[in-house]
């Protein structure tokens, strides 16, 4: 590599059915007026990261190619698999949301001028590279005396757990419940919520999962696996008065339990018996797909609820640039503390593509996070 290239890991999904990751050496382009060239000095692995990275390929089928310094790594993909994926065929893409480094380059604008030789947090796709070129709209300055893996999550995970919280106030519930609360994300949205005065219900999968966020302040935490757990859950739905959840299992009978048991905590406090159901509109948003299956619903709350998809970037859009900029500003200010992200391991760009390493990251277990760091 030279000061002109950058090194970059791709994802490569082929009609002949098979998944090509590798790492390929791109020319950097020059930035434009409004534009920044990055250094990236971390990148964190999330879930949405996962989903365009390997596909829908199984991380145990892989096999490995090319040489030490510039691995490459096949999988086959089921053709049903190739089907869904139709409108990535045959294109080699990059990864990686977020991350953060240095600026070294700038365009001739203030705003990317204003950024040079700073340390910024950046949004914008294939940051799994050296080097990133980024919009000036999507870099954030970090905070005196913040490193590169501070700010490395500092859009995906915080802004969604804000725009939970935001979403809630704007469709006017009093609580939220989330899935798989004690991740990242999940104990980001546990600091906010106690920080604001949101009731939060949070579901957990393990016992250890429970007794880490109530160390942390959580008041209502329900075990799913546990065998009472409906019941438990139910009674923090009365507690809490929360109708809107977000579930980030996606698969399996989670999200239609969680509005059965709305539905529960709704009749506990009618007034009158409708055969309809409760009047209480229940709303379920998946965001995250932990649980590739089925989502299985059984009809057991009435008529008044919903269940859709959420993704970050519409919400922001939906909101606007400047709603969207104070959300960014209070993760900036508190980016150590209530945004703070904590990580497992980290590991390099080759080590990205070791099959037993991404065996482990593509796991997606909550509480376990990796870090890329591209330099390592």
């Amino acid at each position: 590599m030279t000061d002109t290239t950058s090194l970059e890991l791709r994802t490569l999904a082929k009609k002949s059915g098979e998944l090509e990751l590798s790492l390929a050496e791109q020319a950097i382009p020059e930035p434009g007026p409004n534009d920044v060239v990055v250094r990236v000095e971390a990148a964190p692995i999330n879930p949405s990261d996962l989903a365009l990275l390997i596909a829908a390929a199984d991380p145990s089928t892989g096999k490995r190619g090319g040489t030490p310094e510039r691995p490459v790594l096949t999988f086959p993909l089921a053709p049903n698999a190739v089907r869904f994926l139709a409108g990535r065929l045959d294109q080699s893409l990059p990864v990686g949301n977020e991350g953060a480094g240095t600026v070294v380059k700038a365009g001739s604008s203030p705003a990317a001028q204003a950024l040079l030789g700073k340390k910024v947090a950046a949004l914008g796709g294939g940051m799994y590279a050296n080097h990133r070129v980024v919009s000036v709209y999507g870099c954030l300055e970090l905070p005196e005396g913040a490193t590169a893996r501070d700010g490395a999550s500092a859009f995906v995970n915080p802004l969604t757990a804000l725009g939970m919280v935001e979403t809630m106030r704007r469709e006017e519930h009093k609580g939220l419940v989330h899935t798989a609360a004690a991740s990242n994300l999940g104990q980001m949205l546990n600091r906010i919520c106690l920080a604001d005065g949101v009731p939060l219900v949070s579901i957990v999968r393990k016992p250890e999962q429970a007794e880490l966020l109530r160390s942390q302040g959580a008041t209502h935490v329900v075990d799913s696996s546990a065998p009472s757990f409906q019941e438990e859950l139910t009674r923090a739905l009365v507690e809490t008065g929360a109708t809107l959840a977000f579930d980030a299992i996606g698969g399996g009978k989670l999200a239609s339990q969680i509005l059965g048991c709305m539905e529960a905590a709704a009749n506990q406090t009618a007034k009158e018996y409708s055969r309809y159901g409760s009047t209480v509109y229940k709303q379920v948003y998946i965001y995250g797909g932990l649980d590739r299956g089925p989502t299985e619903i059984v009809r057991n709350f009435g008529m008044t609820w919903g269940i859709g998809g959420w993704l970050l970037t519409p919400f922001l859009q939906k909101i606007g640039h400047e709603a969207a900029g104070k959300l960014r500003e209070r993760v900036r200010a508190e980016l150590k503390t209530t945004f703070a992200s904590h990580y497992t391991k980290e590991i390099s760009l080759r080590e990205a593509l070791d099959l037993e390493v991404l065996a482990d990251y593509a796991k997606m277990s909550t509480g376990t996070k990796y870090l890329i760091v591209p330099s390592r």
